[in-house]
């Protein structure tokens, strides 16, 4: 089986579960390099020495919060001084409050736009000196169907969301000289453990918007790493700027 990332050194945030641990399973899978970060210390330490020996590679974990500037640039610049250089980026860390426009409280809000859009800025704009050394590399931003459709009880997140793809189809036209592209992915309703959580407090409501899923199931992790793993590769090297619906046509 072809490897499309063999050896490519790629960075995933927020990889200790859900969408992106099965983003660095999978890249780890496509032969990457995958320094897998969070911010919870020795949550990955085993299960990294697993991937790693199933996939013939090496899976790393990387502990630091996103939000924390000076934490942010250590690690990337141990991990560029180790490998020399960074491939990918995968900015998949994210917080979300589910409330209503009358609930949601400031702190909550302003730590979503935080984590969800100025900490994807940030390393966006660190990432990518460190890529231009080597004339290019792959940038991809998870973003959400919600952002698109919108979402009752969610508008705060859908907002940072929504900077997040207009931040996607900026950086791209800007870093393209550079040979840096720059993608989104956005899910729609994925089967996670966050989902697990939202389905006992509202499940008839998320039945309802289930059965608009025109493919007629929920989205698995997998299905959103599978879009990572190509938009991370060669195989979309004319592809930039674009935002990739991975919602079973739920969007249309």
């Amino acid at each position: 089986m072809e490897k499309f990332l063999e050896n490519k050194v790629c960075i995933i945030t927020g990889a200790a579960q859900g969408i992106g641990k099965s983003i660095a399973e999978r890249l780890a899978s496509d032969g990457a390099i995958v320094y897998a970060c969070d911010r919870a210390e020795g949550t990955m330490d085993e299960w990294a020495k697993v991937c790693s020996e199933e996939n013939n590679t090496r899976v790393l974990p990387l502990y630091f919060d996103v939000t924390d500037t000076v934490a942010v640039k250590s690690a990337f610049m141990s991990v560029f001084k180790q490998e020399g250089r960074i491939d990918t980026l995968v900015n998949n860390a994210g917080v979300v409050f589910n409330k209503k426009i009358g609930m949601i409280l400031r702190p909550e809000t302003e730590l979503m736009f935080r984590v969800n859009v100025i900490a994807v800025i940030e390393m966006v704009q660190l990432v990518s000196r460190l890529m231009a050394r080597n004339h290019g590399g792959s940038i991809v931003n998870i973003a959400s169907v919600t952002a698109v459709l919108g979402s009752p009880g969610q508008t705060a997140y859908s907002a940072t969301k929504g900077a997040i793809i207009s931040f996607t189809k900026s950086a791209a036209k800007e870093l393209a000289s550079l040979g840096i592209r720059v993608n989104a992915v956005a899910p729609g309703i994925i089967k996670t453990e966050r989902f697990n959580e939202l389905y006992e407090a509202n499940g008839d409501k998320i039945d309802n918007r289930i059965s608009r899923i025109a493919l007629g199931r929920l989205g698995t992790p997998q299905d959103v790493a599978n879009a990572v793993s190509f938009l991370a590769s060669d195989r979309a090297s004319y592809i930039s700027g674009q935002i990739f619906g991975v919602d079973g046509c739920a969007s249309i």
